[in-house]
């Protein structure tokens, strides 16, 4: 399996996303983190970033690829939540969501992209089951997965042949994401939950897949998952 080499992660302070900079890590790749809250980081060059301030993106990213000299992949891994239904989710925060998931995904591969394009690097964005399959009280995060969906699979076919992409669409995992959550919106068995280093460990397959060869859609749960099929 072929080093994952210089990797940037949005979300890679908690979570899947700070899963995913372990994982890389261990498999003798450089990690570099794009989060709001990086005071957890200390096994990698991070840069304080809100996914939504498309300009600070910019600059952030083109900041990690001038010290290390270019970019190798990046893993979209920052992602918000507000459950609820529409008329009881205030517009600000229901737009939020679409601001962070699926906005900010596109800000943070759009400043990427030229780095990747002359490393033939790749791009793993992370959707969702939910991304796949619409519930109630989910409108806002149903959305804004279902438009990374459509957001990854558009970029396949536009960047054929000099960017590699991936979606990469997880179940539920053990992680934080829940904490904020009201309770009737908590996983009530988190036993089936996936563990996030299992998933990363999906993400550095997609990564370390050969020149030439993609993994273009890689669904992965635990086999307990109630939201898929």
């Amino acid at each position: 399996m072929s080093k994952p080499g210089r990797v940037l992660v949005t979300g890679g302070a908690s979570g899947l996303g700070a899963a995913v900079v372990d994982a890389v890590l261990k498999a003798g790749g450089v990690p570099v983190v794009l989060d709001r809250d990086t005071s957890t980081v200390t096994a990698a060059k991070s840069y304080e970033v809100d996914v939504t301030d498309r300009a600070a993106v910019v600059r952030a990213v083109n900041d990690a690829a001038r010290e290390l000299d270019g970019l190798d992949a990046i893993v979209t891994a920052a992602g918000i939540d507000r459950c609820g239904r529409l008329e009881d989710v205030d517009a600000e925060e229901w737009e939020r969501v679409i601001g962070v998931n699926l906005l900010g995904t596109v800000s943070a591969v759009r400043a990427a992209l030229p780095h990747l394009k002359e490393a033939h690097g790749r791009v793993v964005t992370v959707a969702s089951t939910l991304g796949k399959r619409a519930v109630s009280d989910a409108t806002a995060y149903c959305a804004s997965k279902f438009g990374v969906v459509g957001f990854s699979q558009a970029l396949a076919a536009e960047t054929s042949g000099e960017v590699g992409v991936t979606t990469l669409i997880p179940g539920g995992m053990k992680t934080h994401f829940f904490d904020d959550r009201d309770e009737q919106y908590k996983p009530q068995d988190d036993s089936k939950l996936n563990d996030p280093a299992v998933v990363a460990g999906a993400v550095l397959f997609a990564l370390s897949q050969p020149t030439g060869c993609e993994i273009r859609e890689l669904l992965i749960c635990h086999e307990s998952e109630g939201s898929w099929p």
